[in-house]
């Protein structure tokens, strides 16, 4: 992948400050805690269930009552009759008792039928909203997490744009002796020292062989071939200086260990000059889990959310590349409306999934100055009752 920041322009003067650490990115997200709206909705919904229990019982209790009235005016008239014309004033009052108790027995059937319908209704919309409540703080937590990624990987895109117009770099490549790829070891070394971001930067010839790195006694990087490499390939395809090359997360056996890395690379010119000639190609080996992982372990979700919600980033194809659950590279994420959540570049949808309920939240990458990954960031939760 080849990619450039135009209005960017690149000397050898240090940074006025080194590069932030992944941790400290993440404690930039907003302290103040989340007002949890989706839980009191909650709460909102299980009260108006209790209240629809309460109705229904008291409904329940007022028929049964009513019941007992009807039977008594029925005695009463029973009675009355018995009487003859003794009893036909009281036979006139069990008359209306009866007349009364109908009156009362339909009041109570459309009580308990409106209410039913109403309070039905009302959950209804409380778990709706509840819903959309909560997939609008997910997808705004999503947002930030792919943000912190896009502003955090441009100041890589710049780094290594910078260092290979090092003169240690390519005096390395122009005078091939033990002198000068001593004094480069020892050059990248430095770098590394502050940008603890990375666990190696390593400088290759034109045919793709490792002449230098910044941690040779760490990692044994020289003399291995990566000219097969996306990075190294799309950094010589490069027309100048203002152009990188990358390569997405992968593991590489030569380079750190073969933890997963992020390869930022550019090419080294003659004379570090924007236009000069490529000698070789600088790769800079970023900790990609050490950011990443940080991010997606640490969103804003809180210890009750945690057990039944999945963050993750992915590539286009839907690669994991970053994952709560720890399953970098093992899988293409794989939900039921994915499809409809791409459509929208920050959004939720509900879905259901081996029979249990979901929220699916997603944002894509928003990029930053000239800088964007074209990642997409989901946060997929169970829905409880």
């Amino acid at each position: 992948m080849i990619a450039e920041c135009p209005d960017v322009e690149y000397t050898r003067v240090a940074p006025e400050s080194t590069s932030p650490s992944p941790a400290s990115a993440v404690s930039r997200i907003a302290a103040a805690p989340v007002t949890n709206v989706a839980a009191s909705l909650g709460d909102v919904s299980r009260l108006v269930q209790s209240l629809a229990t309460y109705v229904q019982r008291s409904v329940d209790e007022i028929g049964e009552i009513n019941l007992q009235t009807t039977i008594l005016s029925i005695n009463a008239q029973i009675e009355a009759a018995r009487a003859g014309g003794a009893g036909r004033t009281f036979g006139v009052v069990a008359g209306e008792m009866a007349h009364l108790s109908e009156r009362t027995k339909s009041l109570v059937e459309r009580l308990g039928e409106q209410s039913r319908t109403d309070i039905t209704k009302l959950i209804a919309q409380v778990d709706t909203l509840s819903t959309d409540v909560r997939g609008v703080r997910l997808s705004d937590l999503a947002l930030t997490n792919i943000d912190l990624i896009d502003r955090n990987l441009y100041e890589r895109s710049c780094d290594v744009r910078w260092w290979a117009t090092d003169g240690a770099a390519f005096g390395a490549l122009e005078s091939r002796t033990p002198a000068t790829q001593a004094f480069a070891n020892k050059r990248l070394g430095v770098i590394l020292d502050s940008y603890t971001v990375y666990y190696d930067i390593v400088l290759c010839d034109l045919e793709g062989r490792v002449v230098a790195n910044g941690r040779p006694a760490k990692y044994n990087s020289i003399g291995t071939l990566q000219a097969n490499t996306d990075w190294f390939t799309s950094a010589l395809a490069t027309r100048d200086g203002t152009q990188f090359g990358f390569q997405n997360v992968h593991r590489n056996r030569d380079l750190a260990d073969g933890q997963h890395i992020l390869v930022y690379s550019a090419a080294v010119r003659q004379g570090g000059e924007t236009r000069g000639r490529p000698m070789g190609v600088l790769g800079i080996v970023f900790n990609w889990e050490a950011l990443a992982q940080t991010i997606v372990k640490n969103t804003l979700i809180s210890p009750e959310e945690k057990p039944y919600t999945r963050v993750c980033i992915t590539a286009p194809d839907r690669t994991v590349l970053a994952d709560s659950q720890g399953r970098l590279l093992q899988e293409k994420l794989e939900i039921p409306e994915a499809a409809r959540a791409l459509k929208l570049r920050k959004g939720h949808v509900r879905t259901q999934h081996r029979g249990a309920d979901y929220l699916v939240a997603h944002a894509h990458s928003p990029g930053f100055e000239t800088y964007a990954t074209g990642w997409d960031s989901w946060i997929i939760q169970q829905i409880r009752g």
